[in-house]
């Protein structure tokens, strides 16, 4: 039996897993990222708040499978699926396929406001948080020298999910216990940190418990938090919210929603709200014959997630899994199996022993959760070494409250 051509869009925890997983006897895969690593999401806020190193999260996608014989990779950017021919349109060339695979994530969402686009930050790569820690370190050898200091030391986090909510514990932390000694002449009582939120709550997706939590951890670490409150404009140096409240700042972090990535050569009925491709129960994009989608830029309905289910790591790696045997199955002319999510639960930490967990039996917070927090996101690194180098930072930064990470990576 000839191997069948197998092309992965993207190297993230779905790509990965799936390319694991796959029969060497039945596939020859073919990788395409336009990155050359793949990046461990879950930790670009450590980045950004100079607590890890951007290598610690970043891995080579050609050492990641070097052991797969029947793997190729190349760097490179889909421009268009031609379905009717089964091939794709990349920056390197046509391609041909026997099975299309994609799993290219998304994007920020900033809602059709090219303003808010245009100066915000984000954090959706590891080159956003190195942005942003070169932003906010730079920010503060500014304020040493500048006469005007009210509009730069204030910080806008939108968006009161897990990713701003974890960016605000750090920064809170690095507020207290961090810059007052590197920068000694600033008073850092006036460096204000607002997080700001649409929902009523912070963690809105999580359980009453997390949320109540995660707003008096945040509260006593000094936090402002604004909910029920949307974000109009922002000019890059001043932000507009919806209750008519004006805060000056050069410095706004957008955290406030996700769409999926673009890619062309579908109808619009394949997609559905998010720009997420719209996939049956073994991940097969609607209406198409040989073309699968999985991780973050899939949306499956199901009667329990019928508007698809949470963009999370596990959703990810268990739809890959899935995958990889249903491929199989579809090969070999055997019956193909349904997906079924299993929620594992949810989790945020907002800083040193602060973290909250939603587990299916029970809810909690504090110490024991963020050493549940700490584990499982170290079972989830790739590499050995890379464990090891993040559990030692994160060991010296809990004994010292401080780390050696704050380097300005720029053009001179």
């Amino acid at each position: 039996m000839n191997k069948k051509k197998v092309i992965v869009v993207g190297g993230g925890f779905a790509g990965i897993q799936l390319i694991k997983r796959l029969d060497k006897n039945l596939f020859d895969i073919l990788l395409i990222d336009k990155l050359n690593h793949h990046q461990f999401q879950p930790l670009f806020y450590q980045v950004a708040t100079s607590q890890i190193e951007p290598a610690s999260i970043s891995f080579p996608l050609r050492h990641i499978v070097k052991s797969e014989k029947n793997v190729q990779v190349r760097m490179a950017e889909v421009i268009t699926v031609n379905q009717t021919e089964n091939k794709i349109s990349t920056s390197i060339g046509e391609l041909e396929y026997d099975y299309l695979i994609i799993a290219i994530g998304c994007k920020t969402n900033f809602f059709g406001n090219t303003e808010i686009e245009e100066h915000a930050l984000t954090l959706k790569t590891t080159y956003d948080a190195i942005k942003i820690r070169n932003h906010i370190l730079q920010t503060f050898e500014r304020v040493i020298c500048l006469q005007e200091k009210d509009r730069i030391l204030n910080l806008v986090i939108v968006g009161a999910g897990p990713t701003g909510v974890e960016l605000a514990g750090a920064f809170a932390e690095i507020k207290k216990n961090i810059l007052p000694k590197d920068y000694p002449g600033i008073d850092f009582s006036k460096f204000n940190i607002t997080l700001v939120e649409g929902s009523k709550s912070t963690l809105n997706s999580m359980s009453k418990t997390a949320s109540t939590a995660s707003m008096q951890y945040l509260a006593e670490m000094g936090v402002s938090v604004i909910t029920e409150t949307f974000v109009n404009s922002y000019d890059g140096s001043e932000v507009v919210l919806s209750s008519g409240q004006v805060i000056p700042t050069n410095s706004v972090i957008w955290a406030a929603g996700v769409i999926g990535n673009q890619i062309n050569g579908f109808p619009e009925s394949s997609f559905v709200s998010g720009k997420r491709l719209s996939v049956n129960r073994i991940n097969k994009v609607i209406d198409s014959d040989n073309i699968f989608a999985m991780g973050d830029i899939a949306c499956m309905g199901t009667p329990k997630y019928k508007k698809g289910h949470p963009q999370l790591a596990n959703v990810a790696i268990t739809q890959a899994n899935l995958l990889a045997k249903n491929l199989k199955a579809i090969v070999l002319n055997k019956p193909l199996r349904e997906y079924k999510y299993r929620d594992l639960g949810s989790m945020a930490t907002i800083g040193n022993n602060k973290a909250v967990v939603d587990l299916p039996f029970v809810k909690f917070s504090g110490h024991l959760a963020w050493f549940i927090w700490m584990f499982l996101h170290l079972m989830l690194i790739l590499t050995i070494r890379n464990k090891i180098v993040i559990f030692f930072d994160w060991a010296w930064k809990f004994i010292t409250k401080d780390t050696s990470l704050r380097l300005i990576l720029t053009e001179p």
